[in-house]
C-alpha cells in the first residue's frame, strides 16, 4: 500500500512561521458491547443535531462528552498569539451514549472521511488536536482511536505532531503511539479536570510545533480488568495511584503521566488498564516511569480491583433506616443498570412501602410513546407497566399507577415525562439511558430533589460529583443487581470473544512482571 502524504511546511519554514495552524476533531463513544439493541447508524449520531463544524465545533456545546476537552484547548490556545485553530466537520454524542452497543464500520467510516475531506482542504497544517475517548468499539476495527490516528497521520504527513485527549476509561495500549505524539487522560474520576487535560494538549503541541519538545513515549499495559464502579479517584487507593502520576509529572518538568483504568463492557482486545508516558527527549525517563507506575497498580491491586455492594432488598432496608434517622436524602445508584430500564430497586421500594422518592430515571421509550400518541397533558391519568424490558438482566415491568405532572424537552432529549405515584413519589421516564450528575439537573418543572427523601439515580460514580462530594447526601448506598449481568463487577460471567478473561486478574491466577 502506497501511503500519499499532503504537501506541508519544512521545518525550516516552521521554525520561521509567526503562526502555527492546528486542525481540531472530536469523535468520542464509551461502547458497551454488551449491551441489548441495535448497532448505532448515522441517524443515532446525528440524534442531537448535525455534526458541528468550524467556529461551531470549536464554541462547543453544554450536552456534549467532548466539549470540556475541546474549551480548554481552545481557551489554552488563544493565549499563544500565533495559533489558528480549524474546527473539522465532527459528530456529537450518539443517542444512549454509553448504554449503545457496536458501532457499524461504515458510520466509523463515515464520520472520519468527513473530518478528513474538511482536513485536506484545510492542507497544509501545522498540527491535529483529537478529542477522543478511548473506548469506542467497532465492528471490524479492533483499535478505533489508533485508526482514527493512522488515517490522520496519512493525511498530514510524518512530521506534523497530533495530540489527544482521552476519558481515563479508554482502552489504549502502544497502537495509538504508533500513529501519534502524545495522549492527555483524565486523572479524575468524577470528571472535574477535562478543561485542564485540553489545556495541556495544547501548551505541549504549541511547544512540538516550536521545535522545543521531542516525544519519546513508553507505553505498558498491567492485567487488571475492573469494573468502573471500583474506579472512583476519590478513595484510596485510587487516589494514591494518581497521586503518585503527579508526583513523576511535579519531579521532571516535561513528564507526562497516563493511566487508562479501561472499560471492561467493550469486548476488545485492548480493554483493560495501561500506562502511557511522554518525555522530552529522555526514553530512559519515560521507560522507568512506565514501569514504576505499572508496578505500583500491579502492588495495590487488591484494593480497587474488588468490591461488594448491598443487593436491592438490603440496600432498601438500609434506606428506611437511614430515613429513622433523618439522614436524608438518601442516594440508591443502581450502578449496574446501563440501558436504565432495571427495575430491580423500583420493585424493593414499592414493596417495602418508602414513599417521598425520586426516581430519575427510568429509560422507557414505548411509555413515552404512549404518552405522547395520546397527547396526555399534565394532570392526565397514568396507568401502565414500565421498565424491565431489555432482558432478564433489567427485572420485570413494574405496574405504575398514577398521573402525568409534567412532560417536554430535557437532557437533549425531546420527550422526558414525570410520573406522581403513592406517597409523594415521582418516576421520571426518558427514552435513553440517563445518569444525573448534580441536583441541579433534577430541577425542572414542578420537580425540586430537595423535597425528597430518596433519590435514585442510574449510576456509577459521576454522581458523587453532585451528591456526595458536596455533602449533599448524607446517606449513599450502591446497589447491585441480582445475577451475573454485564454492568456488574462480575466481569467473569461475560463471554468475550476478543480477550481470555481469566488472565486478567482478579479473574485469574495471573502474574506480572516487568
Amino acid at each position: 500500500m502506497v501511503l500519499l502524504f499532503f504537501a506541508c511546511n519544512s521545518k525550516k519554514e516552521k521554525a520561521s512561521s509567526s503562526s502555527y495552524r492546528v486542525a481540531v476533531a472530536a469523535f468520542s463513544h464509551e461502547t458497551c458491547t454488551f449491551c441489548p439493541g441495535e448497532e448505532p447508524g448515522i441517524d443515532d449520531w446525528t440524534y442531537r443535531g448535525a455534526p458541528l463544524k468550524g467556529e461551531e465545533l470549536l464554541q462547543g456545546t453544554k450536552d456534549w462528552e467532548s466539549n470540556d476537552f475541546i474549551q480548554g484547548f481552545v481557551q489554552q490556545a488563544g493565549q499563544f498569539d500565533n495559533m489558528t485553530l480549524i474546527g473539522l466537520t465532527s459528530p456529537r454524542d450518539v443517542f444512549g451514549g454509553s448504554s449503545r452497543t457496536w458501532n457499524k464500520q461504515e458510520v466509523f467510516d463515515h464520520f472520519v472521511n468527513l473530518m478528513l475531506n474538511d482536513l485536506k482542504a484545510a492542507m497544509p497544517v501545522d498540527g491535529v488536536f483529537l478529542a477522543l475517548h478511548g473506548a469506542m468499539a467497532v465492528r471490524g476495527i479492533d483499535r478505533p482511536e489508533a485508526e482514527i490516528a493512522k488515517r490522520f497521520r496519512e493525511v498530514v504527513g510524518p512530521d506534523i505532531p497530533i495530540v489527544a485527549t482521552f476519558d481515563l476509561h479508554g482502552n489504549e495500549d502502544q497502537a495509538f503511539f504508533e500513529w501519534a505524539d502524545g495522549s492527555f487522560v483524565n486523572k479524575r474520576f468524577p470528571h472535574y479536570d477535562s478543561y485542564q487535560q485540553g489545556e495541556r494538549a495544547a501548551r505541549y503541541i504549541h511547544q512540538m510545533m516550536r521545535g522545543e519538545y521531542k516525544p519519546t513515549k513508553a507505553a505498558k499495559q498491567i492485567p487488571i480488568l475492573t469494573a468502573t464502579v471500583l474506579q472512583w479517584t476519590g478513595q484510596s487507593p485510587m487516589m494514591n495511584i494518581y497521586e503518585r502520576a503527579r508526583r513523576w509529572e511535579n519531579e521532571y518538568p516535561g513528564a507526562y503521566v497516563n493511566i487508562f483504568l479501561g472499560f471492561p463492557w467493550a469486548d476488545v482486545p485492548d480493554v483493560g488498564t495501561c500506562v502511557q508516558v511522554m518525555t522530552n527527549n529522555d526514553q530512559a525517563l519515560a521507560n522507568k516511569i512506565a514501569d514504576d507506575m505499572s508496578e505500583f497498580i500491579w502492588r495495590v491491586r487488591q484494593g480497587w480491583s474488588e468490591g461488594e455492594f448491598l443487593q436491592p432488598e438490603a440496600a432498601v432496608k438500609q434506606t428506611r433506616l437511614a430515613i429513622t434517622n433523618e439522614k436524608t436524602p438518601v442516594i440508591l445508584a443502581d450502578y449496574w443498570d446501563r440501558p436504565g430500564d432495571g427495575t430491580w430497586t423500583l420493585h424493593e421500594l414499592i414493596k417495602q412501602r418508602v414513599d417521598n422518592v425520586l426516581y430519575a430515571a427510568l429509560t422507557d421509550v414505548n411509555a413515552l410513546d404512549s404518552i405522547w400518541k395520546q397527547d396526555l397533558q399534565p394532570g392526565a391519568p397514568f396507568d401502565m407497566l414500565v421498565g424491565g424490558y431489555t432482558g432478564e438482566q433489567a427485572g420485570s415491568p413494574v405496574h405504575i399507577n398514577g398521573k402525568l405532572i409534567w412532560r417536554g424537552s430535557l437532557w437533549g432529549y425531546d420527550r422526558v415525562a414525570a410520573i406522581a405515584f403513592g406517597d409523594g413519589n415521582i418516576l421520571v421516564l426518558t427514552p435513553g439511558y440517563q445518569q444525573c450528575i448534580t441536583p441541579d439537573e433534577l430541577r425542572f418543572g414542578p420537580i425540586n430533589p430537595d423535597d425528597y427523601d430518596v433519590i435514585v439515580l442510574k449510576s456509577r460514580v459521576h454522581f458523587r460529583r453532585g451528591f456526595d462530594e458536596t455533602g449533599y447526601a448524607p446517606s449513599i448506598f450502591i446497589v447491585d443487581a441480582p445475577g451475573n449481568w454485564f454492568g456488574t463487577t462480575r466481569l467473569d460471567a461475560l463471554k468475550y470473544t476478543n480477550i481470555d478473561v481469566t488472565t486478567f486478574y482478579p479473574f485469574g491466577d495471573v502474574k506480572f512482571s516487568q
